[in-house]
């Protein structure tokens, strides 16, 4: 199988090339560094994306909190993480780096707190 990709490991945005069967990854090619090959080889195995979004405040001056994941999450579950921030409330008063969400569904990635409220 063969899959174009635009990397997006730095801002150069290479067009890359990925041959690959299900087992195996059999070449990346047009990547100009080695951020470009991994990012490759794991978009096609396992993709993840970082995830930003914002949670209730309970109590708070603003109604909102910025939040963000301290890592990335398999993007097969971004949804599936969405609905679990959105099912939050969290009391005031929040503040920078705060965790929000401890390892949220199971991802070992947690949601913190990007601002105060």
């Amino acid at each position: 199988m063969k899959r174009d990709l635009t990397c997006v490991a730095c801002p150069l945005g290479c067009p890359i090339t990925v041959e690959y069967t299900d087992t195996e990854i059999i070449s990346v090619t047009g990547n100009t560094c080695k951020r470009g090959e991994a990012y490759a080889k794991t978009e096609i195995t396992n993709p993840t994306r970082s995830l930003t979004s914002s949670v209730k405040v309970c109590g708070g001056v603003l109604p909102v909190v910025p939040v963000k994941s301290d890592k990335p999450v398999p993007k097969d579950m971004l949804f599936d993480c969405m609905k679990e921030i959105n099912s939050v409330c969290v009391k005031a008063p929040v503040k920078i780096g705060q965790v929000i969400i401890e390892n949220i569904l199971g991802t070992g990635a947690n949601i913190v707190a990007t601002n105060n409220d």
